[in-house]
């Protein structure tokens, strides 16, 4: 698993600190403002390969939608707090 989030922070750009404070990212959900707070670590395996990961990011009160969403289609791999995603270049 570990070797999945450093391929994870490699795809994404890095975590910087300020992006894995809840404040400083908003959620996924269409029209949605509010703070991030949770990571769903997605992937289609018809079109994406390996240990790749997408991540959609989302509040409280959205969790339960996405994560419905992508288990109904068994693309969720994970749930994470953000505060949980690895900085870029972090073993």
């Amino acid at each position: 698993m570990q070797s999945n989030m450093l391929d994870l922070a490699d795809l994404f750009g890095g975590f910087s600190q300020a992006a894995q404070e809840s404040s400083a990212v908003i959620c996924s959900r269409a029209g949605c403002t509010a703070p991030a707070q949770w990571a769903l670590l997605w992937v289609n395996p018809k079109i994406h390969t390996g240990n790749r990961r997408k991540i959609w990011l989302c509040c409280e009160a959205h969790l339960a939608y996405l994560s419905d969403f992508l288990t109904a289609r068994q693309f969720l791999k994970q749930t994470l707090p953000i505060a949980e995603l690895p900085p870029r270049g972090r073993a």
